[in-house]
């Protein structure tokens, strides 16, 4: 896999006009980037006014500096919690060379003209705009200089920069940024723009308090359930009680005449006809909406609501993905999970097609010394964000106004605008912090409901689900099963490894993935199977899984083999390192091994006590390489995860606080997903509703330890909010088949564990 290190780049081309996009190929990585140098909000100069001057100057889509010096920070991925609103910053200060104690931070709202790509997923947001912010302050750091030695009348090499203030030490001359913002924002965009070696940086890789933290543990209105304004209803929605199902009829008239109730309505989220993009993901797009003056008003409606549902047929619709039209299948009848199993084992014991082969697998297995095959399966998961789904939408003549939590707003424009009829120049999405993500809010459909709501009602509306409508809607990680087989020589080494999978609706193999590269004898295959049940992204899709029942394989291989697991892995990645097999390996095999070697370090591995009950596990995703070890702690009733050591590799590490902070969260939402994560359905009816059945981790499960280190390196950074994730589920269960003797194959873990 190449890495290209752009900060080792001298200069960067910009466009010439202020106003301009620049669309350039960042060289060997084919990384697109949009910039917009936006023209000053006020072309002030010595003679403007004062109130005027106080006025902050835009120096493009990212920086805003006032006469006082104060640095604005615009930063446009929505913020849910991997403080972007900290990083995003710092990034700019450090090619502007600004003093990080004028530097506040704001997000912004959604602007497709301004900014490439405001989409919060897939551990994306710093890689994607690593090199678009980086370019915009040393643009305005190119632009004061540049202001400097025209009034100075100097030369520009002169001059230098430092904490905010611009210095001519041969002439004493010096003025702040603030003093210099008004002639500097009249100038044109430089042509070109020097970046820093990454051996300069001195904000970048020093941690930095959240700039965002004094407003969240004082309770400052920062979310989508605090947004409130002057002349604002309340709507809430009541969904069919399976998944299959649509409304039919409800006592519409008599919750109408309730206390406070405003209207009550059945309605089209999306219409029939609407060619759905990958994102519109809902399975329920007819729905009743319940309005009111007040939330325990509506709520009351709600419960009196009697509504008829009826069984939908077997249908097919037309997805866009990305510029591709597909049909889709939709089955029709209430399905249950174990229908699910029994279709997944079924599909499993057949042939399935075929994503990659290498060498002669078959030939392998009938020649090899030794064989190993385990069957591995995942249930569906709710995503459980902390702040259920809400959003705040006024819908009038003069256009559209909506604001609340959503990672994707470009994904969710197009559906919007077609379901209103209305240009999407005329649609103002509004951002505020999200109470979690983990792709849950990739899928925003509960905003076209809230605009669909606020366009019947004639007035602006707070859409907001109650947890139960969140946990029984969708969307769910989607239910996978994995059969891993592989043949050892006498030698007992790995000749030989294939890998099937099925799953509800989408399968869970990465076809390219390790260990294929380091296997001469190769083959992975995966099946989908439809349902009627809304799935989609949950914190690393599909390696969510695919990591536990892989790196869980690996350690029983290794055990085979008679091999320490970490030697055994570190074996495999020097093959695909020095002889790799295939041409298509999408990792980077000396990465992956130094994640493994640093947590072996870390952890002390090796000088563990062979009582002390440890696992070790190791994986790539989302651009980035994370290993972790986990030990328990053993009583007479219960195991504990007690310490987890953490290595990741996920470029230049920009705030090493916030890093922490991810890696820490990953660590402690695997845990409870591993061990407690469930959702079954009975005929389309979700079994749980409310955390009273739902398990999640709690607060004295929490390990003791959680020792978190990363790779040095001057990579430009990757992702980092999801690939530590994947590897804690495999690690815990290799560290419980050292306490217990069992292996497990089946999540939750503890289910399984009692089960055995």
């Amino acid at each position: 896999m190449s890495n290209q290190n752009l900060s080792h780049a001298p200069s960067l081309k910009t466009a010439v006009d202020r106003r301009a996009f620049l669309k350039a190929s960042a060289a060997g990585g084919g990384l697109m980037i949009s910039f917009n140098w936006l023209s000053a909000s006020v072309m002030a100069d010595e003679t403007t006014p004062a109130a005027q001057a106080e006025q902050p100057f835009e120096f493009n889509a990212y920086l805003l500096i006032a006469p006082s010096g104060e640095i604005t920070a615009m930063v446009p991925n929505p913020e849910f919690g991997q403080n972007l609103m900290t990083s995003m910053p710092m990034i700019l200060a450090e090619e502007l060379d600004a003093d990080w104690k004028h530097i506040t931070a704001k997000q912004s709202h959604y602007d497709a003209r301004a900014y490439e790509r405001q989409f919060t997923g897939g551990s994306q947001s710093i890689r994607r705009a690593w090199q678009s912010l980086r370019t915009a302050g040393a643009g305005a750091r190119q632009m004061l200089v540049q202001a400097a030695a025209e009034k100075w009348q100097v030369p520009l090499d002169e001059i230098t920069v430092k904490n905010s203030l611009l210095s001519h030490p041969q002439s004493g001359k010096s003025a702040s940024f603030g003093q210099m913002a008004s002639l500097a924002a009249q100038l044109p965009a430089p042509k070109e723009v020097k970046l820093k070696k990454v051996e300069n940086f001195s904000v970048i890789g020093q941690s930095r308090k959240n700039l965002e933290g004094l407003k969240i543990v004082t309770g400052k209105p920062l979310f989508g359930l605090d947004y409130h304004t002057d002349g604002m209803l309340v709507a809430m929605i009541e969904h069919p009680p399976a998944f299959g199902q649509t409304v039919e009829s409800a006592n519409l008239d008599e919750l109408k005449k309730m206390k406070g109730i405003v209207d009550a309505f059945i309605f089209e989220s999306m219409l029939p006809d609407y060619h759905k993009n990958f994102f519109d993901t809902n399975a329920f797009p007819r729905l009743i909406a319940i309005v009111g003056d007040k939330t325990w008003h509506v709520m009351k409606a709600k419960k009196a609501l009697k509504a008829q549902w009826k069984t939908l047929p077997t249908r097919t619709e037309t997805m866009n993905r990305f510029g591709t039209n597909v049909t889709v299948t939709v089955p029709g009848g209430l399905e249950s999970t174990s229908d699910h199993r029994q279709k997944m084992d079924q599909a499993l014991s057949g042939e399935l097609p075929v994503l990659r082969a290498d060498g002669d697998v078959k030939s392998a297995f009938a020649k090899a010394d030794s064989l190993i095959e385990r069957t591995y399966f995942a249930p569906y998961l709710a995503h459980n964000t902390m702040e259920p789904m809400n959003f705040f939408a006024d819908v009038s003549e003069q256009g559209v106004h909506v604001a609340g939590p959503l990672q994707a707003p470009e994904l969710i424009l197009d559906t919007l605008a077609t379901r209103l009829s209305i240009a999407k120049e005329k649609i103002h999405i509004e951002f505020t912090r999200m109470g979690g993500g983990f792709g849950r809010r990739a899928y925003s459909h509960y905003m076209v409901e809230a605009a669909v709501i606020s366009k019947q009602v004639k007035a602006p509306v707070k859409l907001i689900y109650s947890r139960e409508d969140d946990m029984t809607m969708g969307i769910y990680r989607p239910t996978y099963t994995v059969r891993i087989k592989a043949g050892l020589d006498e030698n007992k080494q790995l000749v030989a490894y294939q890998v099937s999978g099925v799953g509800v609706p989408e399968h869970c193999i990465h076809e390219n993935r390790f260990p294929a590269g380091a296997v001469d004898n190769y083959l992975a295959e995966g099946l989908a199977i439809d349902s009627n049940i809304s799935t989609g992204a949950f914190r690393a899709p599909r390696s969510n899984f695919m990591a536990s029942a892989e790196q869980s394989f690996l350690d029983e291989v290794a055990e085979l083999a008679g091999v320490d697991p970490i030697d055994f892995r570190l074996q495999l990645l020097k093959r695909a390192e020095t002889n790799p097999v295939g041409q298509n390996n999408d990792y980077d095999p000396a990465r992956y091994a130094g994640v493994l070697r640093l947590v072996r370090e870390k952890s002390g591995w090796d000088a563990m006590p062979k009582s002390t009950p440890k696992g070790v596990a190791a994986y790539f995703c989302h651009n980035s390489y994370a290993a972790q070890v986990v030990t328990l702690a053993k009583s007479k009733d219960e195991l504990k995860v007690e310490n987890v050591y953490s290595a990741s590799d996920c470029g230049i590490v920009v705030n090493p606080d916030s890093a922490r902070n991810m890696v820490e969260g990953a660590v402690i939402d695997a845990i409870g997903v591993a061990l407690y994560g469930e959702m079954t359905f009975t005929n389309g009816v979700p079994d749980k509703r409310n955390f009273d059945r739902y398990r999640m981790i709690r607060i004295n499960e929490i390990p003791q330890k959680i020792d978190c280190h990363f790779v040095e390196n001057s990579v430009d950074p990757t992702g980092l909010g999801e690939p530590p994730f994947p590897p804690v589920f495999p690690a815990i269960a290799n560290a419980i088949y050292r306490a217990t003797g069992q292996r497990l194959y089946e999540q939750p873990f503890l289910k399984s564990l009692r089960k055995g």
